[in-house]
């Protein structure tokens, strides 16, 4: 589909699908801040409060490229909001859970409309603005997830620590209704419908060089969320008030807003090569919380540089998927789209599953570790992957 067709400015698109990205992420990512309160009121240890993540991660993954596949027939808009009316309904559901079992349920079912409605925004960006603007899009479109660890994460763990963690549900719900109304004013009517079988949808994730690129960013976020999904629990170690562990989590969030900048920028000119450097670099910072976590200064510094570090490989690997698919497989490439998305929740998933394990296992102090070898197995990925390409060529 081309600008004209879309008789909506591109900006305001990207506007409508920026906070759209925003409401999920929020969604998502606030049960880190309010793990303990879960677990409190559930009569749950931490560790099994983790697993909300984890399952969330895990169906995000596993049903996305399937769901994708599936209905790349569909229309997009009147699927993308019959989506977004799906999602505000689990949320409200979820304000009413009284149980770990239900509110398990509830995670997952909001994790598979999550997924597709995620994977839809960036085949949305990716198709309706100019080439040259392909990475400022997609760029803005992960914003969203950008804004909602700096605003939405810290208000919705304010909520809860002022009310309960049912009032958070009750923010994400409201959340998606506003979500919804942009979506109904501003997605185009006319938006490109997949021509490819159901089998050559499938096709794409059998090819090697496709799942190469997809373990490196799903690799790259189980590092971070190795460490992330017990932040909290982390803080709380350095005697931290609960109010002022918001106040971490939002100046967190406000550090990653430099961090999806910085993305843009590595994705404009050689992004493999320089994602090899920033996997390194990021191994080395999630190591070293094992050390600064002795002084509350020095562990505010290096959770800071966690937070920088952690989506600078978004951009990239999201536009190295799209690409490695017009070569391998073209008429797949709006299962591609989905495919970033779908390893940042097999990592998520991956890392604060690991992570939790070594919880219970051992000690918080051993989680660092884990995100440090994960990294490195990242940088260790990304190298192959840019030999290919150089060989390739």
């Amino acid at each position: 589909m081309t600008q004209q067709e879309n008789k909506t400015p591109y900006g305001l698109l990207i506007f409508s699908l920026s906070l759209l990205t925003f409401v999920l992420g929020t969604s998502e990512f606030v049960i880190v801040g309010i793990l303990t309160d879960i677990s409190s009121s559930l009569h749950i240890s931490n560790a099994q409060a983790g697993t909300l993540v984890s399952a969330f991660a895990f169906t995000f993954a596993i049903t996305t490229p399937i769901v994708m596949a599936l209905t790349s027939h569909f229309k997009k808009r009147p699927w993308m909001l019959l989506l977004i009316l799906a999602f505000v309904l689990f949320n409200t559901l979820s304000i009413f859970a009284t149980s770990y079992v239900v509110l398990l349920i509830l995670r997952m079912l909001t994790a598979i409309v999550t997924g597709v409605l995620i994977s839809l925004a960036m085949v949305v960006a990716n198709e309706s603005v100019p080439e040259h603007k392909r990475g400022m899009a997609i760029s803005f479109v992960f914003g969203g997830f950008t804004l909602a660890n700096v605003i939405g994460v810290p208000i919705g763990t304010l909520l809860a620590g002022h009310f309960s963690w049912h009032a958070t549900f009750i923010l994400t719900a409201s959340l998606g209704l506003v979500a919804f109304i942009f979506a109904q004013r501003l997605l185009p009517h006319k938006l490109s419908q997949e021509k490819g079988s159901i089998r050559d949808q499938f096709a794409l994730l059998g090819n090697s060089r496709i799942l190469m690129a997809f373990f490196i960013p799903a690799l790259g976020f189980g590092a971070t969320y190795a460490v992330f999904t017990y932040l909290v629990p982390i803080l709380k170690t350095l005697d931290i008030q609960n109010e002022s562990i918001s106040l971490v989590l939002f100046g967190y969030g406000v550090i990653s807003i430099f961090s999806n900048i910085l993305a843009g920028k590595i994705a404009s000119h050689r992004p493999i090569a320089r994602l090899r450097i920033v996997f390194f670099i990021q191994a080395l910072v999630l190591i070293a919380i094992y050390w600064t976590t002795a002084s509350l200064p020095l562990a505010l510094v290096n959770i800071g540089l966690m937070s920088l570090m952690s989506i600078l490989l978004t951009t990239s690997t999201q536009l190295y998927l799209i690409d490695l698919a017009k070569i391998y497989q073209p008429s797949a490439t709006g299962l591609a789209a989905s495919l970033m998305p779908v390893a940042s929740n097999v990592g998520i998933a991956m890392g604060s599953a690991i992570g939790g394990f070594v919880y219970h296992a051992s000690s918080l102090t051993f989680i660092p570790f884990v995100g440090g070898v994960l990294a490195i197995l990242a940088c260790i990925l990304t190298s192959i992957s840019y030999r290919l390409d150089q060989k390739s060529k």
